[in-house]
């Protein structure tokens, strides 16, 4: 099935929206559909060949951030399905195909998303069976891992095999990589989850234990699961704990709280890029011309900043090429609000000509730097700010200076006349050619 559903089709009580993944064909085993639940919620609904024993509930026992909750399902019957929340991300494949390989930074948050995903699946007495970059969504940079459990005959070690896989996907854009292409800190974690031997691997919960101990500049902040016995489960095989070069058994804050400091220090991070694009686009009103051209520049080398350290040659033409894709994206925006600017002076009163050229060109510098769609930009500025962001003293400088600034350009490009130099020629164009459509709008 493609595009949408016949909202007369349902599964059980759920009405069907569209297709979301699975089979080619409309009904296949294993698609995926997008559905309304009686209650009106959104939800996602994969359907199960004929016979399927999912157990449905284990997988609502599965409480984590990191896993996309279970809700309802069906195991028996013509045509059995599991029920889980509809998760508004994209597939891991999908998102290193457009973006590319992960920088450090949001590698290291990826591999403990993933370690915690799999030591609460097992915890519940499963196992995932298949994961990978496409039962991987990303959301705001973290995973939520989906349609687990469905695999007969998984394992826990084979997870942690597929995590290592996983990893160095989301590493490399490459299934299979050598272990040099991996940050050094990941990669005796990886090289131990990749072991031949099964029994040599670490399990999830020893994963996760050594993934906290790594340096994490930000996490996606997990709501706290509720108390919830889960199904016991044979005693697992102890395994030599997992050690990492340079780290310190037992070092570091809790977890919850480690993990509370993080999404403190992103919501900080996530202010002071908002600030510094406040900046931008003041100063691209008050210097228009100046002011994109900075603009198209800074954008483009935070691209570059974000690609891989070990491919800059492609960081570049990635870098320069996003770009390239979002001019026309910018230039829409830069005409369209000069135009509905004149429009509604029409009635509500003459507007400078170079004023309302400006404020085009300020809405055109938004687009670049953070419109829907264009996020390469901003979220590089977060992670530079991150480390800032950790240490209250710098955070609070620097949002007191930011805010200073962002005031002062504020006030300008509110008061200030706009300065298209050095292009003094299409100034006189735009404002002669402004002026006449403000004349012939006033006639009509």
């Amino acid at each position: 099935m493609s595009g949408e559903t016949s909202h007369q089709e349902h599964i059980g009580p759920y009405r069907l929206l569209s297709r979301l993944g699975g089979g080619p064909a409309r009904g296949d085993d294993g698609a995926v559909h997008r559905a309304a639940g009686p209650d009106g919620r959104d939800v996602a609904i994969r359907l199960l060949p004929p016979g399927a024993a999912a157990d449905v509930e284990r997988m609502r026992a599965v409480l984590s951030p990191y896993v996309v909750d279970v809700l309802d399902g069906e195991s028996g019957g013509p045509r059995p399905y599991v029920v889980s929340r509809f998760v508004p991300g994209r597939p891991l494949a999908e998102t290193v195909a457009e973006q590319g390989s992960m920088p450090e930074d949001a590698l290291r948050r990826m591999a403990f998303g993933l370690a915690k995903a799999l030591a609460a699946i097992h915890r519940a007495g499963l196992a995932h069976g298949a994961l990978g970059p496409g039962s991987v969504l990303v959301v705001d940079d973290a995973p939520i891992v989906v349609d687990f459990g469905l695999a007969a005959g998984a394992d826990d070690s084979g997870d942690v095999r597929a995590w290592a896989a996983t990893v160095t996907f989301a590493a490399t854009g490459r299934h299979e990589a050598p272990a040099g292409a991996l940050p050094a800190d990941l990669r005796p974690l990886v090289e131990a989850a990749s072991h031949p031997d099964p029994g040599a691997r670490p399990a999830a919960e020893e994963l996760v234990e050594a993934v906290s101990r790594l340096d994490l500049p930000a996490a996606v902040s997990a709501r706290p699961a509720p108390a919830r016995p889960a199904p016991e489960r044979p005693a697992p095989e102890r395994r030599a704990p997992v050690t990492v070069p340079g780290a310190r058994p037992g070092s570091g804050p809790p977890q919850a709280a480690r993990a509370h400091e993080m999404a403190v220090a992103l919501g900080w991070a996530r202010l002071l890029a908002a600030m510094v694009v406040v900046v931008a686009v003041g100063f691209v009103i008050m210097a228009p011309i100046a002011g994109l051209v900075l603009s198209l520049g800074a954008v483009t080398l935070l691209r570059v900043a974000g690609a891989p350290a070990d491919d800059r040659t492609r960081g570049w033409a990635w870098a320069f090429g996003r770009t390239l894709l979002t001019v026309p994206y910018a230039a829409v925006f830069t005409v369209a609000v000069p135009l509905g600017l004149v429009a509604v002076s029409v009635v509500g009163g003459r507007i400078d000509s170079l004023t309302a050229c400006a404020f085009g060109a300020g809405a055109g510098a938004a687009v670049l730097w953070a419109a829907p769609g264009v996020h390469g930009p901003r979220r590089q500025l977060e992670r530079m700010f991150l480390p800032v962001a950790g240490r209250p003293r710098l955070v609070a400088a620097a949002v007191v200076g930011l805010g200073v600034l962002a005031l002062l350009v504020g006030v300008g490009a509110m008061t200030l006349s706009p300065s298209f130099s050095p292009m003094y020629g299409l100034q006189r164009s735009l404002e002669s050619s402004m002026d006449r459509l403000q004349h012939a709008l006033t006639r009509l």
